[in-house]
């Protein structure tokens, strides 16, 4: 059985979802597989910490975990129905004993079930090496078919975005363990460290299929920055561009647009493109962050001559104290 999910991201049980996020984020980019190549524990840890994220991420696991309905795997806590249904583990009917020394009867009274519990005749041979219950055959043949059934284990995987795919949505495409592929949209407000779960894709199991963790990494881009849900970029602008103004072009995640740049613009001036940054989870999108950059050319005589001519009378660093 996993390790309490609490404990092992190191949170208190009444830590809220931005808590949790933040410890998750935290211990992933500590023991990320990539940065502990040669310490095969810490892989193994970066397991358990995103097993432990899965289910305390989840709203409804969440809740039937503090309710002790399962454990730390996801798995029922109660799989043979312990604490209902009246005296006994069944909910009526006919009743069976089992004793210690073998045989079933009134007289054998060590354990008490009824005929409509689960199956444990595997546990009692198990530990005392067979019985048998009054009406039929071996516990081997009680109530088999009501035993549950263990699925199979998880799976993680590690997706790299590109900066322009998580920023647009585009659809990822993932080669899973078994070399099949699938197609992934995107979920609004993606970011590193977003985990998206593929339901029965993990390993198969005789309860079924355990599911494939998906954790996404958005890789970096050559000039573009994320800002919280915006995306900044330093735009390089000439000196005549910066005095006169005029409509430039500008590169954005969804394609180059048309940006005006206004007269007398100042080198660090920051205009704004509505609706070119990354989706928000409660919907709409950021902002582009286009900072002007004037960029003067080396060794232009010409601009070499307007400076000699030209005189700024005014006191740019009075305001320094200077």
């Amino acid at each position: 059985m996993a390790a309490d999910p609490y404990s092992t991201l190191g949170v208190s049980r009444g830590a809220d979802e931005a808590a949790i996020k933040s410890a998750y984020r935290k211990l992933a980019k500590q023991l990320h597989p990539d940065k502990n190549k040669d310490n095969p524990k810490a892989a193994e840890r970066f397991g358990e910490v995103t097993r432990a994220y899965d289910l305390l991420s989840d709203k409804d696991k969440r809740a039937r975990f503090d309710r002790g309905e399962i454990d730390a795997d996801g798995n029922p806590a109660h799989p043979f129905g312990f604490g209902g249904g009246g005296p006994g583990f069944g909910g009526g009917g006919e009743r069976y004993t089992y004793s210690r020394s073998g045989g079933a009867g009134p007289g054998a009274a060590d354990f008490d079930f009824g005929n409509g519990g689960a199956d444990f005749g595997d546990i009692f041979e198990g530990l005392f090496g067979g019985g048998r219950a009054r009406g039929g055959g071996g516990f081997s043949d009680f109530g088999r078919r009501g035993a549950p059934q263990q699925r199979g284990a998880n799976v993680t995987y590690r997706l790299q975005v590109p900066f322009v795919d998580a920023a647009t949505l585009a659809p990822q495409r993932i080669t899973l363990a078994d070399g099949k592929t699938i197609d992934l949209k995107l979920p609004a407000g993606v970011e590193t460290g977003t985990q998206m779960k593929l339901g029965g894709k993990g390993q198969p199991g005789p309860g079924g299929a355990g599911d494939a963790i998906v954790t996404i990494e958005i890789g970096n881009h050559p000039f573009y920055v994320r800002d919280g849900d915006n995306v900044r970029l330093d735009l390089p602008v000439s000196l005549v561009e910066a005095v006169k103004g005029g409509k430039v072009k500008v590169p954005t995640v969804d394609g180059p647009v048309m940006l005006a740049i206004p007269a007398g613009a100042r080198s660090g001036q920051t205009l704004r493109l509505k609706g070119k940054g990354f989706s928000i989870k409660s919907g709409g999108r950021g902002d582009q962050l286009v900072t002007l950059l004037i960029d003067l050319p080396q060794g232009d005589s010409a601009l070499q001559r307007f400076a000699d001519e030209w005189s700024d009378t005014r006191n740019l660093r009075g305001h320094l104290g200077v």
